[in-house]
């Protein structure tokens, strides 16, 4: 398992066991024929957590490499879309309690598998392994702002943000 310690205020982990898609914050897992998808601790905490997910496809259903397959509400609208090809199953545990995407990210806060149409090494060749998924999040608010600070870190959002503060409405 790898840690980032500091990543805006957090400590969050990046299973060295999956693989990731970085422009989506997803990771991915072969489990058997299946790829099994779910967002990173890093990308819930740069979304602001999930404050409620819509499924836009049916189980059972066949959906094509970046079709969106989930509607996110985060701290802004998210489209999530499949990175690959292949069958879909959606995880309906999640629409009962999607508290579980937060708290289990890695486990049962999956979100969706796929049966990809192609050998899952094949499926999974757009993919990243943890440490490069934590290269790619160096550029990242999180690893700027390592604190949590409010305001962030460059000059002008602290401020803003300050000068929002102090504000007498």
């Amino acid at each position: 398992m790898a840690f980032i310690e500091k990543f805006l205020g957090k400590m969050v982990e990046v299973p060295e066991d999956r693989r990731y898609y970085p422009k989506q914050g997803l990771w991915a897992k072969s489990e058997n024929q299946d790829i099994v998808f779910g967002l990173t601790q890093p990308f819930l905490v740069l979304a602001g957590g999930v404050k409620e997910l819509d499924w836009l496809v049916e189980t059972g259903q066949i959906i094509q490499e970046g079709e969106p397959v989930i509607f996110a509400i985060t701290g802004k609208i998210l489209y999530i879309d499949t990175p690959l090809t292949g069958k879909v199953n959606l995880n309906h545990e999640i629409k009962k309690n999607q508290a579980m995407v937060m708290h289990n990210p890695y486990n049962k806060g999956w979100l969706f598998r796929v049966t990809p149409e192609v050998k899952v090494e094949e499926a999974l060749r757009l993919s990243i392994n943890a440490y490069d998924y934590i290269a790619c999040l160096k550029g990242s608010e999180g690893f700027k702002n390592p604190n949590g600070l409010k305001g962030g870190v460059s000059g002008i959002c602290k401020a803003v943000y300050s000068g929002i503060h102090e504000q007498k409405l």
